[in-house]
């Protein structure tokens, strides 16, 4: 019985002639370790002498006339199968590690073509845009007039298509052969798009992660794909990012600019960014006014933004330019809308209308202002803080502009509603826009004004039929399931089937069970924790997380989205410590694995639906996973919405579904109700809450009412 039972674990056939009998003797048999040594089996030899088998045994251990260790041989045999198992198992591994890298990289050649393809559009609107920045340095360096400015650019807002056809290599070709060309290009049928120019502090990716700056590159790119013209003018920042500025150059122009009584010298940048022409000022003799470390926060911010503002309106005039619409952004260049009215409007900018967007109204709320002041000797100097509103400022400070203190410092108009010695900027912004765009995601108007305004209710109250309300929302070109190239397979609304294959592939990847995962992974949830960029990593909390996810049997990661930062280090620790197989820590920034994570999960954590910069709610409901808060042990009371009519679409949904959900609530949906939950997915995913969606429809209708006016 033991000879049948070692054969079988050896692969040894069972025959008469390989039995353990006395007739006969096992041909030579070694079994090898794994450092190659011989084990302690006997060496048999079969001789035959006539028709009689004689058996001869050798013991390789010395011992001529022990018997075989059938008990050692069959535990020896047992341990060399179990060798053979692992490096099986250990063989699979590293096959499935190579199909991994192979799908990989086959979605990085997918992504690269979708690049490809966008980057043709992209050449089409970068084109577009460097040909209307040759305009303008035509009209600076006096080769054509404003007027014929004027009528090139609207040649060039009219037939986008033919412009990139007929000069799409502008780099090369001087100012009298480009205009020559352009001269004698046909006029074919008009378009009705808009020409906005932002005037702004900022703007994305040259300088990143700032809510507005994010917004002023989104909207943009949204309404260039729609087929409106737009333009950036911003100050030349000496920590701005410019690796991303498509043909950056200094024109060799006069650009003067008034301010403080004087003309002052400006050198004049232009580039394109993502499709979008930007301008670029710097000021020569107050160039301190932007070589500075931050973007804002000094004592001296009107003067800095008050001389960038009316500089972009001597540069706008100078070019020419006509634009449909100026575009100012909260009360940093809120003070272009005064100056408009009282100097520009009628240099040729009869058609220009004004809108102004509000990205909240914190500014209007008390802070400390440093002052300094040094003794005429310079022997000492000390600082001193007043309370006031970052956005107001001494009344005669106007004049550095070129405005009329006593005409603005009304209670109609600049003065301050609280503080009657001051005159309020952003207010002017207000009262002197043909139309206020308040940018909330959540917050319907009727809170805005009533509730976080700072101050500014009764010039709110006033001008109420001219405010809207405006979503924030995320680039939906690079976060769609729909064409996303770093998914195994794409999905959307109508075919859901690829966010299983997500959910399988990403568990895959992490190492996590995969037990549960098909259809609607009713048994065992995925929740992804992603930390936005700049976030702060809560460790208490985190544990706390963690603990939640032990006891609801449900599977965690945690994920940041920036390379290099604190929390990396944080997780890294947090990683160390933490040992369960249901939860993964990702310290090191993938942006495939982010996109997976998003498509392959059923709940995403987010910190809050307040944060404008955070995107990480808006990417969930379009990729079918329920954005919760981090609050996960009740129902969380928001109270966002009081009048629907006034909400976005964006916070209607929010508020009757997932803003009131727990993470207890969410999982034990997912478990028990699994039909209303897909039907819960479905209906978020149908909704469009990108930069091209509700926020898109919603400037759109500003700028048609402000030019109907």
């Amino acid at each position: 019985m033991m000879a049948t039972l070692f054969n079988a674990a050896l692969g040894i056939p069972s025959s008469p002639c390989f039995s353990f009998s006395k007739q006969s003797t096992l041909s030579p048999l070694r079994c090898l370790r794994n450092n190659q040594d011989v084990n302690g089996f006997h060496e048999h030899r079969l001789e035959i002498e006539g028709d009689k088998n004689v058996e001869k045994s050798k013991s390789i251990t010395g011992d001529d006339h022990a018997k075989p260790d059938f008990s050692g041989m069959f535990e020896e045999a047992q341990q060399n199968i179990l060798y053979l198992n692992k490096e099986r198992l250990k063989a699979i591994d590293e096959l499935n590690k190579t199909k991994r890298e192979k799908q990989s990289l086959l979605s990085m050649v997918k992504k690269l073509t979708v690049e490809k393809m966008a980057g043709a559009c992209r050449d089409n609107q970068s084109v577009c845009s460097d040909l209307l920045l040759r305009i303008d340095s035509m009209v600076l360096n006096n080769v054509i007039s404003p007027g014929e400015a004027s009528e090139l650019r609207r040649l060039v807002i009219s037939h986008k298509v033919g412009v990139y056809d007929v000069f799409n290599v502008t780099a090369n070709k001087g100012d009298s052969e480009l205009l020559g060309e352009l001269r004698q290009f046909s006029y074919g049928s008009k378009k009705s798009g808009f020409h906005i120019v932002h005037i702004c502090t900022e703007m994305a990716p040259l300088v990143p992660n700032r809510s507005i700056a994010s917004y002023v590159t989104g909207i943009s790119r949204a309404l260039q794909r729609k087929g409106h013209l737009v333009e950036v003018i911003m100050p030349k920042y000496a920590s701005l990012n410019l690796d991303e500025v498509q043909g950056l150059r200094k024109l060799t122009i006069e650009a003067y600019s008034y301010f403080n009584g004087q003309l002052h010298e400006n050198r004049i940048w232009t580039g394109v960014v993502h499709g979008i022409g930007v301008t670029l000022i710097e000021p020569l003799r107050y160039s301190s006014f932007f070589s500075r470390e931050m973007i804002n926060g000094y004592p001296d911010d009107f003067e800095r933004f008050s001389y960038f503002s009316r500089a972009s309106l001597d540069y706008i005039v100078k070019c020419g330019k006509q634009p449909d619409v100026l575009h100012l952004h909260n009360w940093e260049t809120a003070i272009v809308g005064p100056l408009f009215w009282d100097i520009f409007a009628n240099q040729g900018l009869e058609n220009t209308r004004i809108l102004l967007t509000c990205h909240g109204f914190n500014s209007q709320a008390s802070s400390v202002k440093l002052f300094y002041i040094v003794n005429a000797k310079k022997l000492f100097s000390f600082a001193y803080g007043v309370m006031f509103s970052l956005c107001t400022e001494q009344p005669d400070k106007l004049a550095l502009c070129g405005l009329d203190p006593e005409r603005l410092n009304l209670p109609d108009r600049l003065q301050d509603n609280i503080n009657m010695e001051r005159v309020n900027i952003l207010k002017g912004g207000v009262v002197y826009s043909n139309r206020v765009l308040i940018m909330s995601s959540v917050h319907p108007k009727h809170t805005m004004v009533h509730n976080l305004s700072h101050g500014l209710e009764p010039t709110l109250n006033i001008h109420w039929d001219k405010l809207a309300i405006a979503p924030y929302g995320f680039d939906k070109s690079t976060w769609d399931p729909s064409s996303d190239s770093f998914l195994p397979e794409n999905f959307n609304a109508e075919n859901m089937n690829g966010k299983v294959v997500c959910k399988v592939r990403l568990q895959q990847q992490l190492g996590l069970s995969e037990r549960a995962s098909n259809i609607l992974a009713s048994v065992l949830p995925l929740v992804a924790c992603i930390f936005p960029k700049g976030a702060e990593l809560d460790v208490h909390k985190m544990k706390g997380i963690i603990l939640h996810a032990r006891q609801q049997n449900i599977q965690f990661i945690f994920m940041g989205t920036n390379e290099g930062s604190v929390m990396n280090q944080t997780l890294e620790g947090l990683k160390k410590e933490i040992k369960d197989n249901k939860i993964r820590i990702v310290v090191k920034y993938d942006e495939a694995l982010l996109h997976l994570v998003f498509a392959g999960s059923d709940i995403i954590l987010c910190q809050s639906f307040l944060d404008p910069t955070d995107e990480i709610p808006l990417k969930a409901l379009r990729y079918g996973a329920a954005p919760i808060t981090h609050l996960c042990e009740a129902t969380i009371n928001r109270n966002f919405i009081h009048h629907d009519q006034e909400a976005t679409k964006y916070s209607q949904l929010i508020n009757s579904t997932f803003g009131n959900m727990s993470l207890n609530l969410a999982v034990d949906e997912i478990r028990n109700n699994p039909s209303k939950w897909r039907q819960r997915m479905i209906e978020a995913m149908t909704q469009d809450f990108s930069w091209d969606g509700e926020c898109y429809d919603a400037h759109v209708e500003a700028y048609s009412a402000i030019k109907n006016l």
